[in-house]
């Protein structure tokens, strides 16, 4: 086997001053596309920031978004679904802080990427969600 073909080859995608490891984001999107709704169907009356997290979602799933703020809110995202963080989300009263203080940081970084389109997904789809939640 030659040394070339012991090296893994990395694609990366250059975004501005940065590079983004395409394949990396391309199982975060495909993770996070399996298991955001289904979490937030399960917490919506709990998490304030409900409208936030889902303008974040379809920021981090438009094509036209950056790849480097991709690659940030799809991080963040992942940080909102997996139930292993620094605060249990299942602890009543404050079992999202962590969760909402890593997206306010990330939305601060990135607030200009999210446009009133993203959120008006997000509101449309937070509606439909709180109506099959109600049925």
């Amino acid at each position: 086997m030659s040394k070339q073909n012991k090296i893994k080859i990395i694609e990366l995608v250059r975004q501005g001053d940065e590079y983004v490891d395409a394949s990396l984001l391309t199982g975060q999107e495909r993770f996070v596309a399996d298991q955001f709704w289904p979490k937030i169907q399960r917490y919506l009356a709990q998490i304030p920031f409900a409208k936030d997290l889902a303008a974040a979602y379809y920021a981090a799933t438009d094509p036209t978004t950056p790849l480097s703020v991709r690659a940030g809110l799809l991080a963040a995202l992942i940080y909102f679904i997996v139930p292993t963080d620094a605060i249990a989300d299942f602890i009543p009263g404050v079992g999202f802080i962590d969760d909402a203080a890593t997206l306010a940081a990330t939305l601060q970084l990135v607030m200009i990427y999210i446009t009133p389109e993203h959120r008006a997904q997000a509101e449309a789809a937070l509606a439909e969600k709180q109506k099959d939640a109600e049925q």
